[in-house]
């Protein structure tokens, strides 16, 4: 049986390291706009945003990962992604591109670690001399 397949990944910054995400979970790729804070939410989340009428959460990527939140910058975007019938937005550092991973280049970290903090980590892609961290949105939220 031949279990190889290829997904196209939206690739993004934190810091100076390379995430992606399954394109079909991405929405769109947004311009910072206003943010109304949420009383008494998780520190990782920022607060809501109006987009065209939807009142999404936003959280910060930085925060959720235990870094420092990121400069400003004309290069700040936020990703809006479908987590099961709900969207939120994801506060990255830039977006860089589309890729196309192939499974074999897909390595699960499941392998070397178990700690909590890998939770919303489901693999590793290798373009390349690059390697690129696969982020598990089902898994972002909790």
């Amino acid at each position: 049986m031949n279990d190889s397949y290829s997904k196209q990944y939206v690739v993004f910054t934190l810091d100076k390291d390379e995430y992606a995400i399954d394109i079909q979970r991405v929405v769109e790729i947004v311009t910072p706009t206003a943010i109304t804070r949420v009383p008494k939410a998780p520190g990782y989340i920022r607060g809501v945003i109006n987009l065209r009428g939807e009142i999404i959460p936003v959280m910060g990527l930085r925060e959720k990962f235990n870094m420092p939140r990121e400069e400003k910058s004309e290069d700040v975007r936020i990703i809006i992604i479908k987590v099961n019938d709900a969207s939120i937005g994801c506060f990255v550092d830039s977006v860089l591109e589309v890729i196309t991973l192939e499974s074999d280049q897909i390595e699960s970290i499941s392998n070397y670690n178990n700690d909590e903090s890998f939770d919303f980590i489901y693999g590793v892609g290798k373009l390349n001399q690059r390697v690129i961290t696969l982020i598990d949105v089902d898994k972002l939220m909790y």
